[in-house]
């Protein structure tokens, strides 16, 4: 899920401490401030730090004045041979910065049943991934390299490289003999682990054992949070080396699920400091705040999607970008 969501339910798992609303109603809000920051730490760690010291065996930096998608085929191919080889190999797909707030976008496809990969350029795009009016290379060509190794993917097989940061990529043989393509293999591995947080927790308890619990609440939170997704997470690290498989029910980065998780977590906020007014003006159930503010809301919501769906024919398509797994 995207930031704002599990900083909101770091907050809501605080909402659910007595003591964190009583301090906060006294003027101290230190426990919902200690919730939101567990509840975003593992992606703070991931992106902000741990992936600058992340070490690549392969980078590829296409210029942008010489458009061949050959080399970069090429390159990501040699990475999965070398790997087949039994030599684990990072590699790394730089984007490509035309000036202050435009990227030339690229895609790169990992075949396995037709054993190649396959590159091509694409448009100029804004920092908010808009793609610019006629900014297509010419002419179009595309890359294609092959190899001769068996792929196992737990993500998508295309992938998207345009603002920002380019993803990274871990290829490795497996016990079968298969060559394993970790996505990001810096993200969610032991920072989003169960373990960590409860390490985090125990020290934290040192200070005062309600902290403990809202820091190991809130972590935990997370990490479930990203396991709905597919890429997953080392859950019992160090004790597991690898990412569990996500259950692959949403992308981090779908806006609806995004919003009913934040829209869900504000209301149980206001639930829990509600139950804790000793004498509210108006009196209401849980139940009957769900209704009329989740239930009923998202029912026409379905309802009205599903029309303008069959009106239009299609279902939009979802980008893969290695912020969206």
């Amino acid at each position: 899920m995207k930031g704002i969501a599990h900083f909101i339910s770091g907050v809501t798992v605080a909402s659910f401490c007595p003591w964190a609303v009583e301090t906060a109603q006294n003027g101290n809000p230190a426990y919902f401030i200690l919730g939101a920051v567990a509840g975003i730490l593992p992606d703070t760690v991931d992106f902000k730090f741990y992936r600058f010291f992340y070490s690549h065996d392969i980078q590829i930096e296409p210029h942008p004045d010489q458009l061949d998608p050959q080399p970069v085929a090429d390159a990501v191919a040699k990475a999965v041979l070398l790997a087949a080889e039994g030599r684990r190999t990072t590699l790394k797909l730089a984007t490509i910065k035309m000036d202050a707030d435009n990227w030339r976008q690229y895609r790169v496809r990992i075949d396995p049943e037709a054993g190649e990969v396959r590159v091509q350029f694409g448009p100029i795009v804004s920092t908010g991934q808009v793609p610019q009016p006629d900014s297509l290379p010419e002419p179009r060509s595309v890359g294609v390299a092959k190899f001769n190794a068996p792929i196992l993917q737990s993500c998508e097989t295309t992938y998207t490289v345009d603002i920002f940061d380019g993803p990274s990529f871990a290829f490795q043989r497996n016990e079968a003999g298969e060559v394993d393509v970790d996505f990001l293999p810096w993200h969610r591995n032991w920072s989003h682990s169960l373990t960590v947080g409860l390490a985090l927790a125990g020290m934290a308890s040192i200070w005062t054992w309600k902290a403990g619990v809202v820091i190991a609440g809130a972590y935990m939170v997370h990490v479930i949070e990203d396991q709905m997704g597919h890429m997953g997470s080392n859950i019992l690290f160090p004790f597991t080396k690898k990412r569990l498989p996500g259950f692959k029910m949403m992308h981090s980065g779908d806006a609806f699920p995004n919003f009913v998780g934040v829209w869900f977590c504000c209301l149980l906020i206001f639930w829990n400091i509600y139950m804790a007014v000793e004498n509210p003006l108006y009196h209401f159930g849980f139940i009957r705040l769900m209704m009329y503010a989740m239930v009923i809301p998202f029912a026409v919501f379905g309802v009205l999607h599903q029309l303008l769906v069959r009106i239009d024919g299609s279902e939009p398509e979802t980008q893969t970008t290695e912020w969206n797994i």
